[in-house]
């Protein structure tokens, strides 16, 4: 029998000089993230995201099998670590209003010195994609599912306003544009931040949404660490001093 040269497959030799060395995974994913954050996911094309990757053209269909399965490998990345960082705060903190300024605290820092996720977030929010759907089903749902008895014992005890969780969820995530938006926030006059300045500012808007979320007979059970909010300057003229929390806010609204 002849065997015609059409069907033998050539085994794959070294890498040759002219190939780019292939990055670790993490560093793909991320690179990966950044570019689908930045483009959105129609606009990264397969070619864009090898060039910005730093890898052959081909690269992502062989690795991955297509820019769809890719998209799902760069946002599990991220999705893992920040729901494993949320994990370690519900489960560190016994009391329930400190959970809850613990777990938005831990978001909204993430958020600001991570944003590319959140950024993709909401690019995809606006329509009906299979990916919105994969967001939902692999991190806003278990988000949600592993606050809602933290939140439904805040309702029950008074703590928070009785809302449909759905809302309060909104109201707790509705502020992480402010912290991964960045060309809209510095049109608004927020300057361009390092990282330290990145997590007081996202420290000062996490003060401000719990003073307004938590009831103020429950504000002290927080505690001055997790609110900011020193219990000297609580009140003032008219009961309405914000104290540190005030004080936050306006930082962040001068960009500290």
């Amino acid at each position: 029998m002849i065997v015609e040269v059409r069907d033998c497959v050539k085994r794959r030799g070294r890498r040759s000089a002219s190939e780019p060395e292939v990055p670790g995974e993490d560093v793909i994913l991320r690179h990966g993230l950044a570019a689908f954050a930045e483009l959105g996911y129609a606009g990264a094309s397969v070619r864009e995201l090898a060039r910005r990757i730093g890898v052959s053209h081909n690269f992502i269909n062989d690795r991955y099998g297509s820019k769809a399965a890719f998209w799902e490998a760069a946002v599990s990345f991220e999705l893992e670590r920040i729901k494993s960082a949320i994990e370690r705060v519900v489960a560190a903190e016994a009391d329930d209003a400190c959970r809850l300024a613990a777990v938005v605290r831990e978001f909204y820092r993430m958020a600001a010195t991570n944003p590319h996720l959140n950024r993709v977030l909401s690019d995809e929010s606006g329509r009906e994609s299979e990916r919105v759907d994969f967001l939902c089903h692999e991190y806003l749902e278990p988000t949600r599912a592993a606050l809602e008895p933290t939140l439904d014992r805040l309702m029950s005890a008074g703590r928070i306003p009785r809302l449909p969780l759905h809302l309060v969820f909104l109201v707790i995530t509705g502020p992480l544009a402010c912290l991964s938006q960045d060309p809209l926030a510095h049109r608004m006059g927020l300057p361009h931040q390092d990282d330290a300045e990145r997590v007081a500012t996202a420290d000062a808007l996490a003060s401000v949404v719990l003073q307004g979320l938590l009831q103020p007979s429950d504000r002290a059970t927080v505690g001055v660490d997790d609110l900011g909010v020193d219990p000297a300057a609580r009140t003032g003229e008219e009961g309405h001093d914000l104290g540190d929390v005030g004080r936050q806010a306006e930082a962040l609204q001068r960009g500290h």
